[in-house]
């Protein structure tokens, strides 16, 4: 099956992924989504690119998707191009990049050089960004965040009665903010790899010294990550009275500051917290349920103090190699400013995103009273160069293939796009069922080898949950079995004992805030999700990424 959102693929850059873009873009990619904010993100793509000197934009092609590509509505992330600025940056790899963004995934193909891919000069470029990189310690430090968060907040703050706009204006509203989108975007890829080179040097030190089991807690802990703050917020709500003022006030509060959140946020047509409620009511009630001891704040100062002793411990190592001790101090020392930075820049784009999907929701219930739509969310199925018929002309001429596209776009949610592929896939009609069990369910003694994803172990019934909208199935102690985590699934990773994920790297977005507030996580243990019977009771290690059934 075709869908209109599908793109064409690149030629000299084969390998695609859904690493990464998967926990971003869960769901099929809207057609508004992918004629406006996903060509721009692009652009952003290129430009970060140039920015930190790994490519040139001559190198990609005009008018054509190369860094993004959209197969079966799915998006995906152009996999040869991230390694390729493994191989170009000193001191990396492809298979660093790999390592950090795939994880223990089968089916990546080894690279293979190709004439044009070994650049001496943007290598060079590349060294002298990486210089400026370890010398930024602290979030302080990256001002461009900085002024984009402020930014962001201040169009929250600024935000008019959308009731009042005319639905002209409500379109230009979205198409401002869509293309100020491109600058953030920029900022958060640039952001995402100037991340890698401190994960870079501590992998590569603590594996030559034989100590990988140092890495984890080097990474955790680290404090300032912006998508763990609602869940910290969200923790002290549950310690309230539900039917209490103080607790409708910081409710109220809550979804001031952090209504943008939600599951699958970059995408405008999706829900948020604050377009529905009710999604951050039920992850606050499984909170509620939960021990003193499950809270965020306490679980942060375990990894901080676990940071600073391994940190300690490795340092200790190296210390008659000064060249190393030296470089490996100051990769530590700038961790503590990419890593959160990252997630700054997430959210910063995230919090614009939720302001461009504000009007078009607006829009989207004038059109529902027309009986134009069937849903405020149908927007989502209008392509940019419809806008026109759609405001000015006439809209319910778009009614009967706004609904065709919906029932596609549903269709194509229930399977399962392929992790990678190389030059082109068999399409959606041979993908698995979303949801199917496999023939080899785990069995009583008998285990599932992830990664490790943040250190712990624990023990608890396994709940296979594979829609963060509703977090209602999971009780205190139970340990969360996921497909795929964005942001939005994380205020359940705290009344959780523990989290496994059946895909997920050093770099994941979900895998850093775990780390943050402390919870054990595997990654990359591969179909857990239909592999670990939901209740059965399991055993966690997230130091060594082993998950055993103890009770079927």
């Amino acid at each position: 099956m075709y869908y209109v959102t599908d793109t064409t693929l690149s030629e000299r850059f084969p390998i695609y992924t859904r690493a990464n873009v998967g926990e971003v873009f869960p769901d099929p990619v809207t057609p508004l989504t992918s004629d406006t904010g996903l060509w721009l993100a692009e652009l952003g793509w290129r430009d970060a690119w140039e920015r930190m000197g790994a490519f040139e934009h001559d190198e990609f092609p005009d008018d054509e998707f190369c860094q993004l590509g959209v197969v079966g509505g799915y998006g995906y992330l152009n996999a040869s191009l991230i390694r390729l600025f493994g191989e170009r940056a000193p001191g990396l790899s492809w298979k660093d990049m790999d390592e950090q963004f795939f994880g223990a995934q089968p089916g990546i193909p080894d690279y293979v050089e190709q004439p044009g891919d070994v650049r001496p000069d943007l290598s060079e470029k590349l060294g002298e960004t990486f210089a400026w990189v370890f010398g930024q310690t602290s979030l302080d430090d990256l001002t461009r965040l900085t002024e984009h968060r402020r930014m962001t907040i201040e169009v929250r703050e600024q935000r008019p009665d959308l009731t009042t706009l005319s639905d002209g204006e409500l379109w230009e509203r979205y198409d401002r903010y869509v293309h100020v989108h491109r600058e953030l975007f920029a900022e958060h890829l640039f952001t995402t790899y100037m991340a890698t080179v401190p994960v870079g040097v501590i992998n590569g030190v603590a594996s030559a010294v034989g100590r990988p089991d140092l890495i984890m807690p080097i990474l955790s802990g680290i404090g300032d990550v912006d998508s763990a703050e609602p869940s910290h917020v969200m923790w002290e709500l549950s310690r309230l009275d539900p039917a209490s003022d103080e607790f409708e006030a910081g409710f109220a509060d809550f979804l001031h500051r952090f209504g943008s959140r939600g599951p699958n946020e970059w995408e405008a047509r999706s829900p948020t917290w604050e377009t529905r409620p009710a999604l951050a009511l039920a992850a606050i009630d499984r909170m509620r349920a939960a021990p003193e001891t499950a809270s965020p704040v306490v679980h942060h100062a375990e990894r901080a103090a676990q940071r600073a002793a391994a940190a300690d411990e490795l340092l200790g190592l190296v210390e008659a190699d000064a060249a190393t001790h030296g470089q490996l101090a100051a990769a530590i020392a700038c961790s503590a400013a990419w890593l959160p930075g990252r997630e700054r820049t997430k959210t910063n784009n995230i919090r614009l995103i939720h302001e461009m999907r504000m009007p078009m929701r607006e829009l989207g219930r004038r059109m529902v009273e027309r009986g134009v739509f069937d849903e405020v969310e149908d927007f989502g199925f209008v392509r940019a160069a419809e806008m026109d018929t759609l405001i000015d002309g006439d809209a319910a001429s778009l009614t009967a293939t706004i609904r065709e596209r919906r029932a596609e776009y549903a269709t194509l949610g229930e399977r399962i796009p392929p992790f990678v592929f190389v030059g082109s896939t068999d399409g959606p009609d041979s993908w698995e069922v979303r949801g199917a069990r496999r023939a080899d369910t785990l069995l009583t003694d008998q285990t599932l080898q992830g990664m490790p994803g943040c250190p712990g172990q624990a023990e608890g019934r396994a709940r296979v949950i594979l829609d963060s909208n509703d977090p209602t199935a999971l009780e205190p102690g139970d340990i969360l079995v996921a497909p795929i985590t964005d942001p939005s699934w994380t205020p359940l990773f705290v009344p959780a004992a523990a989290v496994v994920v059946d895909v997920g790297a050093a770099l994941s977005h979900a895998i850093i805030v775990s780390r943050e507030l402390g919870i054990p996580c595997v990654i990359s243990a591969t179909d857990a999700t239909r592999r670990i019977p939901d209740g059965a009771r399991v055993h966690v290690d997230g130091s060594s990424g082993l998950v055993t059934v103890l009770d079927g």
